[in-house]
């Protein structure tokens, strides 16, 4: 069986779609600062899809009934937020004000993980050094005799 018209179609838009969207569409090309940091833009890549067609009856010599048909597509890319590697660590920038609890809640974790292990540490020296101190002050004698 010979393939059918609206295969072409398909192959045309899809091929089409494949070349606008790659993975620097999503993560964007790194920029170096001045200071050796580097700068990743991350985008919401959204993209529509639509096909139709349709065999006309109709008096044709052939045995093949004639095809109409059309395709489209589109793409739509929103940066959301910047992504920042240098010597302080990494952060995420958010441009969008309606970010998801969840998303934040990641990007504070290490701060937090990192905040909790310099109290519990603290908090292990201290208790450290009380007890230090009451293994070498002097005791006093409590008993009486009677």
């Amino acid at each position: 069986m010979a393939d059918h018209p609206i295969q072409g179609l398909m192959t045309t838009a899809m091929e089409n779609l494949k070349e606008m969207i790659d993975v620097n569409t999503i993560i964007g090309e790194p920029v170096e600062t001045p200071d050796g940091g580097v700068i990743l833009t991350v985008s919401k890549v959204g993209f529509g899809f639509a096909m139709g067609g349709s065999e006309f009856s109709g008096s044709s010599s052939s045995d093949e009934l004639p095809f109409g048909g059309g395709s489209g597509g589109g793409v739509s890319i929103t940066p959301i937020a910047f992504l920042v590697v240098n010597k302080h660590g990494v952060n995420m920038l958010h441009l969008e004000q309606n970010t998801h609890l969840v998303e934040k809640l990641i990007d504070l974790a290490p701060n937090a993980i990192e905040k909790i292990q310099e109290m519990t540490k603290k908090q292990g020296k201290k208790q450290e050094a009380k007890k230090k101190d009451e293994d070498h002050s002097p005791k006093e004698n409590l008993d009486y005799d009677i």
